[in-house]
């Protein structure tokens, strides 16, 4: 029976060692019934050293652990310490810098930074609430990235264009109360912002609202469009405003700049996927989100992925 917590002392304590571990996430993962990750058959054997398994059907046969086909398959780093690693990364509203849970797991930098980004895969996308936003939308972009002055001269970019400053762009859609959706984008043009808006947002919302962005000339021929123009000191009209969309463009970077302090391109999708799937989980019990995400390790990421 899987048990629920509050606090990482809490964790520590109904899970004091590396079975109860297997024991807890073999309790969230069957939840719905055991199954072999290989063919899917129901029909099982179990050993008694209570962390392998075989499958029964003839055509398969295979022999395997819990951890066989999620995050956590052929990693040496006990279960427990990466419940340890969830806590934090579920828990903490800025997560946490590899260079601190290295400290922290008594791991080196490396396999702490590994595992952050297998648990940013669980996180990703897909496994997000797919329902399109609805009621009333705030849509915004955002640009990541240090200063063009600290760059070198060939990572600076072009000056006088938007986007052009070599910075990394960040689209986003919050809807009222409700989700956010954020998705690395290659340029703030029309027709990049347009396809995002209609992949995240219904077509029967009740109000789109941006910023007087010439990406955003379009929406109102597809959506109930308001613009609000803050280079004329306009931010809050009536409901209109995109207060809500830049207070969380403020909170994932406080959690670049204030935790990571360097993020590169190449990653920045799968930072902006654990930074939204926190955000929307934010109503949930601590215990609760982080049962939540033990539910969502399914699929592998090897290394050699991730840096090639």
């Amino acid at each position: 029976m899987k048990a629920e917590f509050d606090s990482l002392l809490e964790l520590v304590t109904a899970i004091p060692d590396e079975q109860a571990a297997i024991d807890h996430f073999t309790a969230i993962r069957w939840k719905d019934g055991q199954f072999c990750p290989y063919c899917g058959s129901v029909e099982l054997y179990h050993f008694s050293d209570k962390k392998t398994h075989k499958c029964a059907d003839k055509d398969c046969r295979q022999r395997f652990s819990i951890k066989v086909g999620t995050i956590f398959e052929d990693t040496k780093i006990p279960l427990r310490k990466w419940m340890i690693a969830i806590w934090f990364i579920t828990s903490h509203k800025k997560s946490i810098a590899s260079t601190q849970l290295a400290k922290d797991l008594k791991v080196t930098q490396k396999t702490a930074w590994f595992m952050m980004h297998r648990l940013r895969h669980a996180v990703r996308t897909r496994s997000f609430n797919s329902t399109p936003l609805t009621g009333t939308v705030e849509i915004d972009e955002t640009f990541v990235g240090g200063k063009a002055k600290n760059r070198h001269v060939s990572k600076r970019g072009k000056s006088g264009v938007t986007g052009g400053t070599g910075k990394a762009i960040v689209a986003g859609a919050i809807q009222r109360d409700g989700d956010v959706v954020t998705r690395v984008v290659e340029n703030v043009k029309a027709d990049t912002l347009m396809q995002f808006v209609r992949e995240t947002v219904a077509p029967n919302v009740d109000l789109i609202v941006t910023d007087k962005w010439v990406g955003y000339k379009h929406l109102g021929k597809e959506f109930p469009h308001v613009a609000v123009d803050h280079a004329a000191g306009e931010y809050v009209t009536g409901i209109s405003h995109t207060n809500s969309i830049e207070g969380y463009w403020s909170q994932l970077k406080r959690q670049i700049f204030g935790i990571h302090h360097f993020v590169s391109g190449k990653h920045l999708f799968r930072y902006t996927d654990e930074s939204s799937w926190r955000f929307n989980q934010r109503e949930s019990e601590e215990g609760v989100r982080f049962n939540d995400f033990l539910g969502k390790t399914d699929g592998r990421l090897k290394y050699q992925d991730l840096i090639a």
